[in-house]
């Protein structure tokens, strides 16, 4: 009798779970307007004001319109680095509350987790959306590049929505990191990250400045072209992944 029961409770227990997972999901999304309509509003401003920018110059000078400076544009990583505050914030402000009402540290992870992907996916959406309208458009008429800027040129419109779409999990998953280290460790403990972290950018750059060796990594990022460089941020996505779990196991909210 007792392994039947025990039996029986695990798909209860599975179903618990998953209505946790949820219900954390959905409410990272509670407050649509920080986390969807402000990066959007605030993007579509940005491109008007580009907009305005691309049809100054050429009316200035008509021989510049598609010409190269028009197609070197950092203005949508804007919404990429908000995705990364976000992400923070969602963390800081939503654990507690989150654990109060039972939810365990796994499921609220998984929940978070699975926000980012939703996230990821619909901004993703977007930037497609604009970029196949930018390249339709011959640059909005004057070969401006925004959404589609030089580097992701020629690329068919599947290979930009993954690439957009590892972008904003590698920011989220980054920021999360985080969030979840301060979180546990409080000021010394991001510090220590920001520490470490620059250091190991400070070797990776002195080993390959004295080994010679920027050549050769100028020649591997452009045989691997924007694709395949954006691959590669998968790994640092799934180790900040794993470690923002690993460190949230341990922590306990603190006022």
């Amino acid at each position: 009798m007792t392994t039947i029961t025990a039996d029986a409770q695990v798909p209860l227990r599975r179903n618990e779970a998953a209505k946790h997972i949820l219900a954390v999901t959905r409410l990272h999304f509670v407050n649509k307007t920080q986390v969807l309509y402000v990066p959007i509003v605030v993007l579509g401003i940005v491109f008007l004001l580009n907009l305005a920018i691309w049809y100054i110059i050429v009316a200035a000078n008509p021989s510049s319109s598609g010409s190269n400076h028009l197609g070197y544009s950092g203005a949508v990583s804007y919404i990429f680095v908000y995705s990364m505050v976000v992400a923070i914030q969602v963390i800081l402000r939503s654990f507690p509350f989150s654990l109060g009402f039972g939810v365990t540290r796994r499921d609220f992870y998984l929940g978070t987790a699975l926000s980012f992907v939703i996230v990821s996916v619909i901004f993703a959406i977007l930037l497609t959306i604009m970029s196949s309208i930018e390249i339709a458009t011959n640059g909005w008429g004057v070969g401006g590049r925004m959404f589609e800027p030089n580097y992701f040129s020629n690329s068919f419109w599947l290979a930009r929505f993954v690439m957009y779409l590892l972008a904003f999990l590698f920011f989220l998953f980054v920021g999360s990191v985080g969030a979840t280290i301060y979180m546990r460790w409080r000021a010394t403990g991001i510090t220590t990250f920001l520490v470490i972290l620059a250091v190991a950018l400070v070797g990776i750059v002195a080993i390959i400045t004295l080994t010679h060796g920027w050549v050769a990594f100028g020649t591997w990022f452009a045989t691997t072209g924007a694709f395949g460089v954006t691959l590669w941020t998968l790994i640092p996505t799934v180790v900040a992944g794993i470690g923002g779990f690993l460190a949230l196991r341990r922590t306990t909210p603190k006022n």
